[in-house]
């Protein structure tokens, strides 16, 4: 069953390194060279990345990469009928995931981590407050059941939520949690070095989390957003109910969906009277060509692709 999908790896690890020029052209070359497509980020701090091709090449990756020097990945996979990504992309940042430029020794000095069979009594205990680090739209796609949300529009801004907010409550226990883990890494190092005491923080994130708990036992509410042409997924890996809208990119459920300013790749009810009609003139002709393409049988990379266009 499982070769007759794409798989997805999701991967990180803090762990210094000097020549990222390096290591971006090597992995550009694999990777192209194998038809695998995603994002991987590279930084002197480390590398971070989502990437999807089929089952062998994606195994040599991560081979490839542990050659390189990255041998304790947090690395996660799942499976799904067709490519998440349109394209290939590596690039050479500052940091593997965007906080505040500060120097923070992530490789070593970060929170408790929490395996997934252990979060829920963390969560359910009265004198914990949880955090969901992710940014606002992601929230609102789902959580976990009370948990607290910054309302950050980006990453960068959850070092001025906890200035703001938490600096009371540094001697309580505080439980954090993001998509795969990474960001967690970063927001309870520079808390640690804020002066909190008990920072905690999912193991391998919701992603983890939702793989691991049975529905039954879940205090997950909702569905996870990913950064990919899936959207959102459910409890165990399944695929999700939301779309992107392509205009603004923000997710959308259902509801969203039936609403007389949604306007299937060019306009939801939150655009609509924010887009240009230069833009939605761009959109309806990129709608045009892909049907077209789809008609001819011609490349577009807006096609869904399967398993079998890759071998």
């Amino acid at each position: 069953m499982k070769n007759l999908k794409f798989t997805i790896i999701t991967f990180y690890q803090f762990k210094k390194n000097s020549n990222v020029e390096r290591l971006q052209n090597l992995l550009k070359n694999f990777c192209s060279f194998h038809k695998i497509k995603g994002t991987i980020l590279l930084a002197e701090e480390g590398i971070n990345g989502t990437v999807a091709g089929l089952i062998k090449p994606i195994n040599l990756l991560e081979l490839e990469i542990q050659k390189l020097g990255f041998t304790k990945l947090e690395l996660k996979r799942s499976f799904y009928e067709f490519m998440p990504f349109n394209r290939l992309k590596i690039k050479i940042k500052n940091e593997i995931v965007t906080f505040d430029g500060s120097q923070l020794d992530v490789e070593n000095y970060t929170g408790q981590h929490v395996v997934s069979s252990e979060w829920n009594a963390l969560i359910e205990d009265e004198k914990t407050i949880v955090i969901d680090v992710r940014n606002n739209f992601e929230v609102e796609v789902g959580s976990f059941e009370g948990s607290i949300n910054p309302k950050t529009k980006n990453f960068s801004e959850f070092k001025q939520y906890v200035d703001k907010n938490l600096s009371e409550n540094k001697n309580q226990k505080i439980a954090m949690f993001c998509t795969g883990g990474i960001r967690c890494e970063k927001a309870s190092s520079y808390m640690l070095n804020m002066g909190f005491k008990n920072i905690f923080q999912l193991k391998g994130g919701i992603l983890q989390y939702l793989e691991d708990i049975t529905i039954k036992e879940s205090r997950w509410q909702g569905e996870c957003f990913v950064f990919d042409n899936r959207v959102s997924i459910q409890n165990a890996m399944a695929p999700g109910t939301y779309e992107l809208c392509h205009s603004c990119r923000n997710p959308l459920g259902i509801k969203d969906r039936l609403s007389k300013d949604y306007v299937k790749g060019i306009s939801c009810s939150k655009c609509i009277n924010k887009t240009s009609k230069d833009k939605k003139l761009k959109l309806r002709e990129r709608n045009k060509q892909i049907e077209i393409a789809k008609k001819k049988g011609l490349y577009n990379p807006y096609i869904k692709f399967t398993p079998s266009d890759f071998s």
